[in-house]
């Protein structure tokens, strides 16, 4: 195993075959490059630990321009490589942020101890980053995917559980759901969460675009191109690349990418220098893949290389329960954003909770920020609401369901019923010798029998009064083994 990695950029081509040489043999892995512009594009794939930067390069072969280079060679730590004539510019190039500098002709003894010093300075460094980011992950966890059903607590553990492995990851379900915000948590959380987060959405850009802007291109490589262009793929490395829609992206690149994926190498276009590439690929599409594949829309090979850990959202309609947490949370978001505090009338916030969102979350955060922008004294009434949704308010009016969907004792739905009976002590519902999980249960049986009496047993009616789906009640009976 290498002790480090070393860029050497010297124009000499002996002297860098003599100083490689004296490395490698060091168990250093060693890279040359004969002037400034081509360092800076090795060091795109090439992490370097130490950069090794004689002053007099081509093609001014001007030290003082040289040494306006420095910043672009990052935290790195550079060693200066002068002639004698040059010492007053090597200590020139330490107080402009040089580690150091020696003098030609080098005593090998002498790199090795002032190449020993620089790496185990750099290697310390991201030990000490390394620690930092792990104590940062600790306190962070996937509570930015929001939601209280079923599916919302599977996906966050999941979340959870493979974040800081560099695992592939296909997220997959209706659009709107969160498969971004899911793929940005999986970043957050992962060790790599200090480097790049590159969102490509492949069916936003034309087909003959994606290629230029995943690979990059050389200058000269086609008409317009009159200098590089370093592509997505490039400012991943080291990062995460989140391939959004990818059930879009034409069959000629899936190739391209596929190769990108086995390999971890690529071409630009019209380069003929191969680049190495390190990333996490996270991919989401509210496609079907595998009814893809089958009508030919979709490489089966690709499937397989991006479905490492498939992540499934499910529609808003469908974890109805959910609305209840989403929106105190994005209520509280629009109160930082506009830097006054918003509420909900309990009529506003049962409205939320009675509707269908066909949009999913995007439709429900939309909805909640266009009637907050209408709302006076920051307080969001069920009337603002009816300027901007009246059809839909007035049926709710007309129907009575606002009313008994936030007074569940009004229908009597916490009353004792003969099929759910709970104990009760003194009149109170709690009894301390049952567990408080038997007991929840218990109060959910009796609510669901309940809700299903005062709906003459119209599950779809009994599931949105009580802010469920209609499969989420359907689960639960199912569940409780519930005879209804």
């Amino acid at each position: 195993m290498a002790l480090g990695k070393i860029l050497l950029v010297d124009d000499e081509p002996a002297f860098c075959e003599l100083a490689s040489l004296w490395l490698t043999n060091s168990d250093y892995e060693v890279m040359t490059a004969g002037q400034v512009n081509s360092a800076l594009t090795i060091l795109e794939t090439f992490d370097a630990d130490l950069v090794l930067l004689d002053l007099s390069l081509p093609p001014a072969f001007s030290p003082q321009q040289t040494l306006s280079q420095l910043p672009n060679f990052g935290s790195r730590p550079v060693i200066i490589i002068t002639g004698h004539a040059e010492r007053d510019l090597a200590l020139e190039a330490i107080s402009q942020g040089a580690w150091d500098f020696i003098a030609k002709p080098i005593d090998p003894d002498m790199l090795a101890v002032v190449v020993k010093r620089a790496v185990s300075k750099r290697l310390l460094e991201r030990e000490l980053e390394h620690v930092k980011l792990q104590q940062s992950y600790n306190d962070i966890d996937a509570s930015a995917f929001i939601g209280c059903s079923n599916n919302a607590l599977q996906v966050r553990a999941l979340i959870e559980r493979i974040a800081p492995t560099d695992v592939r990851v296909l997220v997959t379900g209706p659009s709107g759901t969160g498969k971004e915000v899911i793929s940005r948590t999986l970043h957050t959380l992962s060790l790599r969460a200090d480097k790049a987060f590159v969102s490509v959405h492949c069916g936003a850009i034309p087909a003959d675009l994606l290629e230029s802007e995943l690979f990059g291109y050389t200058k000269g490589a086609f008409t317009g191109a009159d200098k590089d262009k370093q592509g997505l793929l490039s400012l991943a490395n080291h990062g995460t690349l989140f391939l959004d829609e990818i059930g879009e992206m034409p069959l000629p690149m899936q190739v391209k990418l596929l190769r990108v994926l086995q390999e971890g190498v690529y071409f630009p276009i019209g380069g003929r220098v191969e680049k190495h590439i390190d990333v996490r690929v996270i991919s989401a599409t509210n496609a079907n893949l595998v009814e893809k594949i089958a009508e030919g829309y979709f490489r089966e090979d690709l499937y397989y290389r991006i479905k490492g850990v498939n992540i499934e959202t499910q529609s808003l309609n469908e974890r109805l329960e959910d609305v209840s947490v989403l929106v105190p949370s994005f209520l509280h978001q629009l109160s930082k954003k506009h830097k006054q505090d918003y509420v909900l009338s309990s009529d506003a916030f049962s409205w939320f909770r009675l509707q269908q969102w066909p949009g999913n979350v995007r439709e429900l955060k939309n909805a909640l920020e266009s009637v907050v922008s209408i709302a006076r004294n920051g307080e969001v009434t069920l009337q603002d609401i009816a300027l901007l949704y009246p059809n839909a308010t007035q049926e709710l009016l007309d129907g009575g369901q606002l009313g008994q969907g936030v007074d569940l004792q009004g229908i009597g739905l916490i009353e004792k019923r003969s099929k759910a009976s709970i104990n009760q002590h003194g009149g109170s519902l709690v009894d301390l010798t049952v567990s408080m999980e038997q007991q929840v249960k218990q109060l959910e049986i009796q609510l669901m029998y309940s809700a299903l009496e005062h709906c003459q047993g119209n599950r779809s009616q009994a599931a949105r009064l009580l802010g469920l789906s209609r499969q989420g009640l359907l689960k639960k009976i199912e569940r409780y083994g519930l005879e209804v």
